[in-house]
């Protein structure tokens, strides 16, 4: 019976990815007259439909990173997050977990019914995507060779993102414990297409090897710009690549590869960090990501220009009868020196709380870095600098150390470290407040070997999370613990 099952299951697998990868991947397959659609090796053979295909897989993972799961989970679970209270209805004013969230957020989160399933699934449809396009690329009679080159170069940068984000929830950071006995995840390099296997998660020294090949495989592919159609800082490029690469290099306590990458991408991007005059005005524009940033997935759209969806949909604030679930916590907010301009980036807003049964005025504050139409920012340079000064300061170059970080807050008007006593704390308090709400928190404290500890409108009955704890990371999804006997499952779960 089992047997039966997981056949079945196999063949409605494989048929129902294929469906998804062709009717996210490509718009024209659905204007077809019913009879007439495209198989996927049609589709694949073409420059034009493996384009289509390269497109759509940026728009499944621009959906995955931007779904509220992974868009809030490490500034969540690490304490700078906390809730609005309810517009309407009967719990009008109150304060609660939002569901989707609601087992993560107290880490408690099931196997049996995880609240990342989705974003577990979908990463590795992601994949699924990206590994169809490699198997194609190479055949195709009507691309040259450089554009074949920067396909696969896009596509393996997108493989390796994938997959370091699969790391970064199901298995631990690097500890104590050798990266050689520390479980990683499933690292998949081919397609649906020639049948499902079941193998074993990789150690995390595997995981991080092969993120890191692919990432070395895209760079030695990319051309000078992608071959789609949109926003250049929409797509992998050698530049963000790198970005990529300097933090896989960071998770993975290589030191001196994360100085030397971080500081290959300061020195030549070509992208300087946003002045202070400007600093405040680019992250309130519209539709805009700041100038500083590498790589920000554009949102949808439909033909009319309208968004389809944005992370404001998690941070917004459009009126007071109009507003949405994620705001920052006093845990937060109470690291700023009044003199610094990042202050200025929360917009205040005062809102009908119910407290002991009665309805009080409580003020709340809206970050302004999402608002108008936001995408996920996945790399800016800001970002670089930090890498750069937690590597220099693990090689024991402390003075480097601490000029990468005064430079982060010499921009913001934040009083300048004057010694190199406790770098470690005052880098992880930069991160913080220069990267909130950009998706770092959580794993920044995992990476240090750092405790949780959230105050200011905790609601859930474990504030705090010491470390090391199995609780650091979710459990893989029951569902495919049963369908694969060589997927082991993270402890305690």
């Amino acid at each position: 019976m089992m047997n039966y099952y997981k056949t079945t299951y196999k063949y409605q697998l494989v048929m129902v990815l294929f469906v998804l990868f062709a009717l996210q991947s490509c718009s024209d397959f659905l204007e077809q007259e019913p009879g007439s659609q495209t198989s996927i090796t049609e589709q694949l053979s073409t420059k034009k439909g493996i384009l289509s295909a390269l497109n759509g897989t940026y728009g499944s993972l621009e959906a995955n990173v931007r779904g509220e799961r992974f868009a809030v989970y490490a500034d969540l679970q690490g304490g700078n997050l906390k809730f609005t209270p309810t517009i309407t209805g009967n719990s009008r004013g109150q304060i609660t977990i939002p569901i989707n969230l609601e087992n993560v957020y107290s880490f408690q989160d099931q196997a049996l019914d995880s609240d990342f399933t989705t974003f577990y699934d979908e990463s590795y449809d992601v994949i699924n995507q990206t590994n169809l396009i490699l198997e194609y690329v190479d055949a195709l009679p009507d691309a040259s060779d450089v554009e074949k080159k920067q396909i696969k170069a896009e596509a393996l940068a997108i493989r390796a993102y994938s997959h370091y984000l699969l790391s970064l929830i199901y298995s631990q950071a690097v500890g104590n414990t050798s990266p050689d006995a520390q479980l990683g995840i499933v690292y998949n390099k081919k397609s649906l297409s020639g049948g499902i296997t079941y193998p074993k998660r990789e150690t995390l020294a595997n995981t991080y090897s092969l993120i890191i090949e692919d990432i070395t495989a895209a760079l030695d592919n990319f051309s000078d710009k992608s071959l789609l159609a949109g926003p250049s800082y929409s797509f992998f490029n050698s530049i963000n690549t790198k970005a990529l690469l300097a933090r896989v290099y960071l998770s993975k306590n290589d030191w001196q590869n994360a100085f030397a990458t971080a500081n290959d991408v300061i020195l030549n991007s070509e992208v300087s960090l946003t002045p202070t005059e400007n600093y405040i005005s680019q992250w309130e524009q519209t539709n805009v990501p700041i100038a500083e940033n590498l790589l920000e997935f554009s949102i949808p759209r439909d033909s009319g220009g309208e968004v389809g969806g944005s992370l404001s949909s998690y941070f917004g604030y459009f009126s007071n009868t109009n507003y949405n679930k994620y705001v920052a916590s006093q845990d937060l907010l109470g690291l700023y020196e009044s003199t610094d301009i990042r202050k200025q980036l929360f917009l205040v807003k005062a809102l009908p709380t119910l407290i002991n049964g009665v309805f009080v005025n409580v003020n709340y504050s809206f970050t302004k870095k999402l608002q108008d139409n936001p995408g996920y920012s996945a790399f800016r340079l800001s970002e670089l600098y930090l890498i750069r000064a937690e590597a220099a300061f693990e090689l024991g170059n402390l003075e480097t150390a601490k000029n990468d970080i005064n430079t982060i807050r010499a921009r913001a008007k934040a009083t300048l470290l004057t010694t190199t006593d406790n770098l470690e704390q005052a880098l992880l308090l930069e991160r913080r407040k220069e990267l909130c709400f950009e998706g770092h928190l959580f794993f920044d404290l995992a990476r240090r070997n750092k405790s949780v500890s959230r105050n200011d409108g905790c609601l859930s009955l474990n504030c705090s999370l010491d470390y090391p704890s199995p609780k650091f990371v979710l459990p893989i999804p029951r569902k495919n613990i049963n369908l694969n006997s060589n997927l082991q499952q993270n402890e305690s779960y």
